[in-house]
């Protein structure tokens, strides 16, 4: 159910805390230029009376006792050409850590309330500034953590993914127009082909679902970042891996087993892509509490990993515990790189046909670009192209566009049979789909829903 727009002026600071040379306090609402008038001291107009689009330097003051806090530039955005579609100002002044916050004391002083997190964007949603995913592509552009995830959020900022989805629902809406009006006639004067008809429009509906719920892992990669830790026996080759996909030393590399006997962790960006690589300690038995300390502890790094990269010493044969350990594994969820094979090869890719391997000489060819591709591969579930392409779906898409599918699928076994009491229940989960897709959007939602998705973001956001 929708909720009322707000009626109430809010104010926040809109930049990092911290020394800058700017900061900006941000004002939006009904009462925004009225409360600007009390405490920006400009040049005759005051705010209220300036048009949009403008900016005037001035002094900000407290509205009590007239005190100068900074000397400031001010901002005019009017209704409904402005971030939220209010009435809006900002305050430019001198950066740090006090400057901003007294004049947003000043700003509260005035009558103002202090903005929740996310709450600027959550009223640019309210007032049909922006759809839910434009909303969303906000919080993931402020949060990207590579170039390859700004360019996904800026894409749908732009509203790529918001169009595939509204296309989907408009199509939608019809196929349950369609529907409904099929339960106006008698049975026996409704054709056949309606029904086939309908049934062809819902496959094609339920394979853009799919090819929607295709992009999850990307959108999830994109935004959560992935664990990928490294695992082994002791002097192996896993720091030398660490170091190698890091770009620079991080871990300690040595010739004699059990130097690392803690987890070792490091962000990376490989090929766009955000990974925490986590080096640990070497599998063994071993009588030194401190070295079981970090096995235990890289058995708990391996229980939370997205992805395992299994080292193995090419030029030994493989042993009893590691076949164990590659045993224990799924391999859909386990890399094996053979390294060491510039001192002679015992064990060759062929040797693990169960398993995604591959032959390299850490020491020698520092193949950082190849053991990449194979690690995104692996996550991505497939092959990796130089574009991540400007839709990839969020964990609350995916779970939408889970449903919707699900009840699409019950609608076509429904429609088998044309009896009134099917076409009934086709109809209702034909509307049910209609909601999950129009979630998404923002066509229907709770306060609840909108509260776990601007509660994410920032004060002054």
């Amino acid at each position: 159910m929708p909720l009322p727009h707000p009626v109430d002026t809010i104010a926040a600071i809109a930049t990092a805390s911290g020394a800058g040379a700017i900061a900006i306090v941000r004002v939006s609402g009904r009462a925004a230029f009225p409360l600007a008038d009390q405490i920006f001291r400009c040049p005759v107009p005051p705010p209220s009376e300036r048009p949009a689009g403008t900016f005037v330097h001035g002094q900000a003051i407290h509205p009590g006792s007239g005190e100068i806090l900074d000397d400031a530039l001010l901002l005019v955005f009017r209704a409904p050409h402005s971030y939220t579609g209010e009435d809006s100002v900002e305050i430019q002044c001198h950066g740090g850590s006090q400057t901003a916050r007294r004049i947003l004391g000043a700003a509260l002083a005035a009558g103002a309330r202090q903005a929740e997190p996310g709450e600027f964007t959550k009223r640019a949603f309210l007032n049909d500034k922006i759809n839910l995913t434009q909303a969303e592509a906000v919080l993931d552009l402020i949060h990207a953590r590579s170039e390859r995830s700004a360019r996904l959020a800026t894409a749908q900022l732009e509203d790529a993914l918001g169009q595939r989805i509204c296309s989907l629902y408009q199509e939608l809406l019809a196929v349950t127009a369609d529907l409904e009006a099929m339960l106006d006639f008698p049975d026996d004067e409704v054709p056949h082909t309606v029904a086939s008809n309908i049934s062809k429009r819902i496959n094609v509906l339920s394979a853009d679902i799919q090819a929607l719920l295709n992009t999850w892992q990307e959108g999830h990669l994109l935004r959560d970042g992935a664990r990928v830790v490294i695992a082994g026996a002791p002097n192996v080759g896993k720091s030398t891996l660490l170091n190698l996909l890091a770009g620079h030393d991080r871990a300690i590399v040595s010739p004699h087993p059990g130097t690392t006997r803690d987890t070792i962790e490091v962000e990376v960006i490989l090929q766009g892509y955000p990974i925490h690589l986590i080096d640990t300690a070497g599998l063994r038995d071993t009588p030194c509490e401190i070295e079981q300390e970090g096995v235990r502890r890289t058995r708990h790094a391996l229980s939370q990993a997205d992805l395992c990269i299994c080292l193995l010493d090419a030029s030994q044969a493989v042993s009893p515990d590691e076949t164990a350990f590659l045993n224990a594994h799924d391999p859909r969820t386990i890399l094996v790189v053979l390294n060491k094979i510039d001192l002679g090869q015992k064990i060759r890719p062929d040797d693990l046909p169960k398993l995604d391997s591959l032959a390299v000489s850490l020491k020698n060819n520092h193949p950082r670009d190849e053991i990449g591709t194979k690690i995104l591969q692996k996550l991505l579930q497939r092959n990796i192209t130089a574009d991540a392409g400007t839709v990839a779906i969020s964990a609350r898409h995916r779970d939408a566009l889970l449903h919707a599918a699900d009840d699409l699928n019950r609608c076509q076994n429904r429609l088998k049979d044309d009896s009134e009491a099917e076409l009934v229940l086709a109809a209702t989960h034909a509307q049910s789909a209609l909601e999950q897709i129009g979630c998404i959007l923002g066509k229907n939602y709770t306060e609840d829903m909108l509260d776990s998705i601007f509660l994410r973001f920032c004060v002054g956001k």
